[in-house]
């Protein structure tokens, strides 16, 4: 059953929020951060993509940019790392069926799980290090204890599968792929921190994953991995499934909780947070879909034993997602410590075409990478000591076919249109810089002074943004500012 957004009184005020509440185009064309960098490969499609009203910022097809909904391939996955946690099960090939999961020891994990305390479970995903792969890196297992700790007999799990990021289509294809790792994954968070009910927020752009997800539900509650008595034990846990209509600003919890409560999607003032007064003002514990598939290897092998991978504060894995400009884009799992040099060079074979000017990862709302930094380590606390971030795992490369100039306009103009309006920086600033930069590629330049006026903005953004899209324009900013300064220098005369 899939749940639609709820119409209520003010549904045309709730609707203009949503930039794809009515999609007319059949074909749709993506204009997003990794297309936009991949411009030049296909200038047709690109054309066609930039001169559309209906904006459309990333179709999880990244590694075919400048891309399009019709494109229909598969992206090259390998596996790098130690350990196949995230991967391993799909290495192979897709999982069709609910026999065909089990058959590769799905829902092993969650029968484990139910034969053990919730304490337990807790313990051992604080054990196992595992940071959530969202994006912000917060600590798993102290999102899960927090939750598992309140009162209350209702309370909720809820799967963040609104991967916004252009540049990233890990989610997508786990997916698509296997459905039923999240779906586990979702019912052993349940039992664990004592939620009977779970929901799948997945955004629209991503139509082969809501197929996929709606014949995994069907098959597992046929099968008694979801509903009441789940495989005969005393536990009941059940997921909907919950189709977003295109904003950006969902990706972030609280108004992506405000979405599924059918309420206009923007960010959440906090305290309270989610653990404490979530979705309906309940517990909830909210991870997005990576972080999950990491649960049932963790359940399976212990938390000693994923906290033995990766590297400093960064253990386990990452899944990242190269764009179309490298030479081999795809999915790789890799182990934490890999440097960017590697991860450019080695793993994505350097570029097609050009030389490498910097590599975002994490989306474009992160700080971008220049080429003297590329010997830094994949690590959270490493990558944010030079204004960069693991992010969601999208790692964009670009060329000297996009300049900086080119690329601050890009993004602030995503970011413009992609804001709630409800913090004055992001709303007013960000297309405040989004305008300036586009004079600036107009004429050339614009006065000294607007310097001043462009750090004052990102100041605004960084102090006083609710949510990670004012903050992520700011790091941006900052790192073209501060390892840009020669190139964009003349722009400001």
């Amino acid at each position: 059953m899939v749940k639609q957004m709820k119409e209520k009184q003010d549904s045309g005020h709730i609707d203009s929020f949503y930039h794809l509440a009515r999609i007319t185009e059949s074909e749709q064309l993506c204009q997003g951060t990794a297309c936009f960098v991949a411009r030049h490969l296909n200038p047709d499609r690109w054309s066609a993509a930039a001169s559309r009203e209906q904006r459309i910022y990333c179709l999880g097809n990244c590694f075919t940019g400048p891309a399009s909904s019709n494109d229909v391939s598969h992206p090259r996955m390998k596996i790098l790392a130690r350990e196949p946690i995230v991967l391993g099960l799909i290495i192979d090939g897709a999982i069709s069926s609910l026999g065909a999961s089990t058959a590769r020891g799905g829902y092993r994990a969650l029968d484990q799980a139910l034969g053990r305390t919730r304490a337990d479970l807790v313990s051992a995903i604080e054990l196992s290090g595992l940071r959530g792969r969202g994006g912000a890196g917060f600590p798993t297992g102290k999102k899960w204890r927090a939750v598992a700790e309140q009162k209350g007999s209702e309370k909720f799990v809820v799967a963040n599968a609104d991967e916004g990021d252009p540049g990233a289509y890990i989610d997508r294809f786990l997916l698509e792929d296997d459905p039923h790792c999240l779906i586990e994954a979702m019912a052993i968070a349940g039992y664990a921190v004592g939620a009977a009910k779970g929901y799948i927020y997945l955004r629209k752009e991503y139509p082969g994953a809501r197929a996929a997800l709606e014949r995994a539900l069907v098959e597992a509650r046929q099968e008694g991995f979801l509903g009441e008595q789940i495989t005969q034990h005393n536990f009941s846990f059940d997921v909907e499934l919950v189709v977003g209509q295109g904003s950006y600003v969902c990706g972030e919890e609280t108004a992506l909780l405000n979405s599924i409560e059918g309420r206009r999607p923007e960010v959440r003032l906090r305290p309270p947070y989610p653990y404490e007064a979530g979705l309906f003002a309940k517990p909830t514990l909210i991870n997005n879909v990576e972080t999950l598939a990491n649960v049932p290897w963790i359940v399976r092998n212990g938390g000693e034993a994923f906290r033995r991978l990766g590297f400093s504060n960064s253990r386990g894995t990452k899944v990242l997602s190269l764009n179309s400009l490298f030479r081999a884009p795809g999915l790789y799992e890799v182990d934490f410590g890999i440097t960017i040099r590697q991860i450019v060079e080695d793993i994505g074979g350097g570029l097609k075409s050009g030389n490498v000017k910097g590599v975002i990862s994490g989306g474009p709302l992160a700080g971008i990478i220049p080429p003297s930094l590329f010997d830094t380590p994949l690590g959270f606390e490493e990558l944010a000591k030079i204004g960069a971030s693991v992010g969601h795992g999208g790692v964009i490369a670009f060329d000297e076919h996009t300049s900086i100039a080119e690329l601050i306009h890009h993004v602030f103009d995503f970011g413009a249109y992609e804001s709630c309006g409800k913090c004055t920086p992001c709303r007013l600033g960000s297309r405040r810089i989004e305008q300036l930069f586009e004079q600036i590629l107009k004429t050339g330049r614009v006065a000294a002074r607007e310097k001043k006026e462009c750090a004052e903005i990102v100041s605004a953004l960084e102090m006083t943004s609710l949510c990670g899209l004012g903050t992520g324009l700011a790091q941006f900013a900052e790192s073209a500012l501060r390892y840009y300064a020669e190139e964009l220098e003349p722009c400001f005369m």
